[in-house]
């Protein structure tokens, strides 16, 4: 369907398009003086029975009645970044699965069904890969039977907002009654300018463990197991920074975790006491974590922040970290 709606406005999109990315523009009141209109840009992820469906970079189904709209078109795939290094979606994804990994998985085709008793929702999710091997019905009745067998909730992870991205599995979840519980950006930057901040790093220790007194100043620690230090302590080259406080009791000020992974080190589980706020203790960790890893080699960064967290947002922004794409934890209603 093409057809033009006064001026060069036109549709120049069909049914045929749906996995690519679009603009669209849709009246939100009746045509005619006085119109108001919004517009949506992401992948076109249905179109059927005159209703149009369009997942968002930050992962939001949009709904558009089809007789609403007013110009729509494919456009070019989001850009893979804006700042920093270059990376894809798929490159990133096994980096961050390879600094968070769980005490049990398996297979599901090309999905891994993660446990780590119930620690961390990344380390209990399913990460989809691909294809299951199933049509997507039954492989969700799988991952919600082999979680319930462990006593867990079933979670999928999906991505959106880059080339390559799952919108479209995004779609699919909601349409089997699935819904995204939580959102968070990953951000990536060029490392250097991270260990070039010019902050003081003399109080911080950086060490290969996570001992009790790292423990006691980390929020999700919350039941004591080997789990947590397993999946704490996965990853192929991983670091913990803290910064002494005045605690009688040995709580860290601050602390910080770092996996360096070849030319990628992300940070994680960096984390201030309240009391010691606004003293530039997150930047101190972050940059002699990132000074580590730039001498085992590593040259680019990157991190995980949930969406609402607007603090720590603000805090890498000024960093240097730029949003690649954003990642959801969909849970069935």
């Amino acid at each position: 369907m093409e057809f033009t709606m006064g001026g060069q406005l036109e549709v120049r999109m069909t049914a045929a398009d749906v996995g690519k990315r679009v603009s669209v523009r849709r009246a939100v009141d009746a045509p005619g003086e006085g119109a108001k209109f919004s517009d949506t840009v992401g992948v076109l992820t249905s179109w059927d029975a005159g209703v149009l469906s369009v997942t968002t970079r930050n992962g939001e189904s949009v709904r558009i009645a089809e007789s609403s709209l007013v110009a729509g078109k494919v456009v070019p795939p989001a850009p893979a970044r804006r700042r920093g290094p270059a990376a894809s979606f798929g490159e990133l994804v096994l980096v961050a699965a390879r600094a968070w990994q769980p005490v049990e998985s398996e297979s599901l085709g090309e999905w891994r069904l993660r446990a780590s008793s119930g620690f961390t929702r990344r380390a209990n999710s399913v990460l989809p890969l691909g294809d299951p091997g199933l049509p997507l019905g039954e492989a969700l009745g799988r991952v919600r039977r082999w979680y319930g067998e462990r006593g867990l909730p079933a979670y999928v992870q999906t991505a959106t907002g880059a080339e390559g991205t799952q919108e479209l599995l995004c779609s699919g979840l909601e349409d089997h009654g699935w819904r995204r519980e939580v959102t968070a950006d990953l951000r990536i930057a060029a490392l250097a300018p991270v260990g070039d901040l010019d902050v003081d790093t003399a109080a911080v220790r950086v060490s290969r463990t996570a001992d009790e007194a790292w423990l006691s100043r980390y929020q999700r620690f919350q039941t004591p197991g080997p789990h947590v230090l397993k999946v704490l302590g996965s990853g192929p080259s991983v670091w913990f920074a803290s910064v002494p406080g005045d605690d009688p009791a040995g709580t860290p000020a601050a602390i910080g975790r770092c996996v360096v992974d070849g030319r990628w080190a992300g940070f994680m589980a960096v984390e201030v006491g309240p009391e010691y706020r606004r003293r530039g203790l997150a930047t101190a960790v972050m940059a002699a974590l990132a000074r580590t890893a730039l001498d085992e080699g590593a040259s680019a960064a990157w991190l995980q922040v949930e969406t609402d967290n607007e603090g720590a947002g603000a805090l890498y922004e000024r960093m240097g970290f730029a949003t690649h794409h954003s990642y959801h934890h969909f849970r069935p209603a």
